[in-house]
C-alpha cells in the first residue's frame, strides 16, 4: 500500500475574517490558524507513514513578504524529510506573485514543478508525479498541454491549479472541464484553486481538497486534507480533519416561543447542538432568528442584550464564537393593514426610504461620516459606490425598526 496526502489553498499566514474575533480570547488562537492546518498535514503525514505530500498551489497568500512565514514553512518541510515524506510542490496564482517563493531554499526532499511542466517518479514505487506550475499570476489559458503521457503500466498523478469550468467567488485560471480531465489519461488529478472540497470523479479520481483552514464566514464548513491510498492500480480516497476554527451558518426557527425563558432555552439547545457538530477546537458561528413570534418587537428593541445573552451561551456550550446575529422575525400582523399609531409611522417612514432625495441625501452623509475612519478601513467597508448605497440602505432600515421596536416593545 502506497499513501499520499493531498492538499491545495493553505494561503499560509492569510488572516482570518471576522467580527468574533474582536474577542481576545479567540484572536489568540487564531492569529496562527492556517499554520495550525499546516502542521496537521505535516502531523497526519507522519502519522500515516505516507511516501510523500502533494501541495496543489496557493502555498503561500499575496504578496506580502515574511521571514518568519518563510522560517516557519522550512521547520515544517523539514519534519517531512526527517521522516523521509517527499513533498511536491505547484505554484498557484498567489504563490507566483508572492516574492517569497522565488527566494527560499527549500529542503531537497521538495520538487518544485515550474512553467514547463514535468514528472518524477515517487521513490523506487512504480507511481509517477505529473505537474505544472503558474508561471505569473495569470494562467488565463488551460495548461494541459504542458503535461506529457501518462507513463505505462505505472499509477500516475497530476497536479493542477485550476478554476477548472469556472466557480463563484474565484477568479478564472487555466480553464479546463472535468471530461478533459477524464481524457488525459491520469488515474489521479490532485486539484486546487477551488476552496470548496468536490470530488469531480471517481475514475479517474478528480479531487478538489478544498481549503485546509477556512478564513471566514463564506468558507463555512468542516476542512480536510485528502489521503490518497494506491493499492496495485486500485486508488481511494479519505479525508484528514485540518481545521483549527471552523465557520458554520445556524438557523433557530422562532415561531411558537412567546416568553423570554422559552427563547434561551431554544437557543441552548441549538448552541449546543452546533457545539457538538464543530469537528475543530473553536466554532465561529452565525445566527439567524427567524419565523413568525409574538416577541419579535421586544426581541428587537432588546437586540444588543440578546447578542450578549447569545454569546454567553455560546460560550457555555462550549468553544463557539458569535461572528453575527441576523433577526428575521415577524410579529404575524399584517403592518399595512394595522391601524395603530406605530404601525402609521412604520409605512411614512418605509414611504421617506424609497423616495430619491432621501436615499441621496443619506449617502451624503455617509460619506461624510466615512471620511472621519482611517482609509483603509474605510475601503474594506465601502470597495465601491454601489456598496455605498447598499450600507446606507442598510442602516436606514436599521434604524427605522429599531424605532418601531422601541415603540411597539414598550407597548406591549
Amino acid at each position: 500500500m502506497i499513501t499520499l496526502l493531498h492538499t491545495a489553498d493553505i494561503h499560509l499566514d492569510s488572516p482570518l475574517k471576522s467580527l468574533a474575533l474582536r474577542d481576545e480570547a479567540l484572536s489568540q488562537q487564531v492569529q496562527t490558524a492556517t499554520r495550525t492546518a499546516l502542521i496537521r498535514i505535516v502531523d497526519a503525514a507522519l502519522d500515516l507513514q505516507v511516501s510523500g505530500v502533494l501541495i496543489a498551489g496557493d502555498l503561500f497568500d499575496g504578496a506580502e513578504r515574511s521571514a518568519r512565514t518563510a522560517a516557519f514553512l522550512i521547520a515544517q518541510l523539514d519534519r517531512l524529510k526527517d521522516a523521509g515524506i517527499a513533498v511536491f510542490y505547484i505554484k498557484g496564482n498567489h504563490d507566483a506573485e508572492n516574492p517569497i517563493t522565488g527566494e527560499l531554499t527549500l529542503p531537497d526532499n521538495v520538487h518544485v514543478f515550474d512553467g514547463r511542466g514535468g514528472k518524477v517518479q515517487l521513490g523506487a514505487q512504480d507511481v509517477w508525479i505529473h505537474g505544472v506550475s503558474f508561471s505569473n499570476r495569470h494562467a488565463p489559458d488551460s495548461l494541459l498541454g504542458k503535461f506529457a503521457a501518462p507513463v505505462p503500466g505505472a499509477v500516475n498523478i497530476a497536479m493542477l491549479h485550476t478554476s477548472l469550468a469556472g466557480a463563484p467567488g474565484h477568479d478564472t485560471y487555466a480553464p479546463c472541464s472535468v471530461a478533459e480531465l477524464r481524457d488525459m489519461g491520469f488515474d489521479y488529478w490532485a486539484l486546487g484553486h477551488i476552496h470548496k472540497r468536490q470530488v469531480h470523479s471517481d475514475a479517474p479520481w478528480i479531487v478538489m481538497p478544498g481549503i485546509p483552514q477556512g478564513r471566514d464566514i463564506g468558507e463555512a464548513g468542516p476542512k480536510s486534507a485528502t489521503l490518497i491510498e494506491i493499492d496495485g492500480r486500485t486508488v481511494t480516497v479519505s479525508e484528514v480533519p485540518t481545521a483549527a476554527v471552523e465557520f458554520a451558518e445556524i438557523t433557530l426557527p422562532c415561531s411558537g416561543i412567546d416568553s423570554e425563558d422559552a427563547l434561551r432555552g431554544a437557543l441552548r439547545e441549538a448552541l449546543r447542538s452546533a457545539a457538538a457538530q464543530i469537528s475543530a477546537e473553536a466554532g465561529v458561528l452565525r445566527l439567524q432568528l427567524t419565523g413568525q413570534t409574538p416577541m419579535k418587537w421586544q426581541i428587537l428593541r432588546d437586540r444588543d442584550r440578546w447578542q450578549e445573552t447569545i454569546a454567553e451561551l455560546a460560550q457555555t456550550a462550549g468553544a463557539l464564537w458569535i461572528d453575527k446575529v441576523q433577526f428575521d422575525l415577524s410579529d404575524g400582523d399584517a403592518v399595512s393593514g394595522g391601524g395603530s399609531a406605530v404601525d402609521e409611522l412604520d409605512r411614512l417612514m418605509q414611504q421617506i426610504r424609497e423616495e430619491p432625495g432621501f436615499g441621496a441625501e443619506m449617502l451624503e452623509t455617509l460619506t461624510t461620516l466615512l471620511s472621519e475612519i482611517p482609509r483603509e478601513r474605510r475601503a474594506r467597508l465601502v470597495p465601491d459606490e454601489t456598496s455605498a448605497e447598499t450600507l446606507a440602505r442598510h442602516l436606514c432600515e436599521q434604524g427605522a425598526e429599531a424605532m418601531v421596536a422601541a415603540m411597539k416593545g414598550a407597548a406591549e
